[in-house]
């Protein structure tokens, strides 16, 4: 910082000197929306503003007990608590394009801005206020060396920049993978999940309220394959957010 720079004129400077070298860079190699392809601006960030104001967002966060995707799991995971996801996912749309470039461009950045983005946008009604535990939904070895990362885990840890929750890493891991859920029903994925996962060291989430994060909610049967190995912790609690939901 120049000598006799307060702290706010300091960040100022160094934002705007950010975004002229971002400029320049733009100029040489420019940077594209990853929904819609446009070309952003130095103030943009991996999606363009006209795709951000015309996202399909869902809204569940501020009905989060009783919405379409909660209802999903009644029946199915008996210490759910709440659901949520940051936008409806339609499988070639624009928007959706973002859960295709996390997961099949290497770009584990990208996760980091979506869990910013959904953070600041379910925190506004609340919803991260009683959670004491972010679990990622956990991928296999093979596949986390194949694709340099877990998604879901990128997306917790870009929560956690805007919302101090522990991301428990820890607490679940994924033992066996049976192929793509892609083209399967909601019975056959279920079948090919329901005994992929195993806990590992889950005593310190007795009588906690666990948060399981993932990029997309299809059938929901990933989810519920965790939280049933959750379920054997005593007096836990369970609620899910992912980025995307299919309606």
């Amino acid at each position: 910082m120049i000598s006799g720079m307060n702290p706010e004129s300091g960040a100022k400077l160094k934002n705007k000197l950010r975004y002229v070298l971002r400029g320049c860079l733009d100029v040489i190699a420019p940077r594209r929306c990853v929904a819609c392809g446009r070309r952003l601006s130095c103030t943009e960030e991996y999606v363009c503003a006209v795709c951000l104001k015309h996202a399909p967002v869902t809204g569940f966060q501020t009905d989060p007990y009783e919405n379409v995707m909660a209802k999903d799991f009644w029946g199915l995971v008996r210490q759910m608590e709440k659901a949520a996801a940051w936008f409806y996912y339609e499988p070639g749309s624009e928007f959706s394009n973002i859960i295709k470039e996390l997961k099949y461009r290497h770009q584990p950045a990208l996760g980091l801005y979506i869990g910013e983005m959904m953070a600041h946008k379910m925190n506004e009604s609340g919803f991260f206020d009683d959670i004491d535990y972010m679990i990622p939904v956990p991928v296999t070895r093979k596949r986390k060396r194949q694709r340099g990362y877990n998604q879901a885990e990128c997306i917790a840890n870009g929560i956690q920049r805007v919302v101090p929750i522990p991301v428990a890493t820890w607490a679940v891991e994924r033992v066996e993978f049976d192929g793509s859920q892609t083209q399967l029903g909601r019975l056959d994925r279920m079948d090919n999940v329901g005994h992929a996962f195993r806990g590992k060291d889950m005593e310190a989430l007795s009588h906690a309220h666990v948060l399981l994060v993932d990029d997309v909610t299809t059938t929901g049967a990933t989810l519920t394959a965790v939280a049933n190995v959750l379920q054997k912790v005593p007096d836990i609690r369970i609620s899910v957010l992912t980025a995307g939901y299919t309606r």
